[in-house]
């Protein structure tokens, strides 16, 4: 496990909270990003292209979802 990943603990705690319509995606590469405060261009590549993350945290328009300010 890398340095600000969650343990499988954090992780079991927080995924039942999350959407199940994802197609399977853990979304590991958003808790990172947000755990570390780092740019999305420096996610690590096991967690794919950061532009793919940053689609995954932003909702899409029309999903009922609160977008950001």
């Amino acid at each position: 496990m890398a340095r600000f990943d969650l343990a499988d603990f954090e992780w079991s705690v927080i995924e039942p909270l999350l959407p199940t319509k994802v197609r399977g995606v853990k979304r590991r590469d958003i808790f990172w990003r947000l755990r570390t405060g780092a740019p999305w261009a420096d996610i690590p590549a096991r967690y794919g292209p950061h532009a793919t993350c940053v689609n995954r945290f932003n909702p899409l328009p029309g999903s009922g979802l609160p977008c950001k300010p």
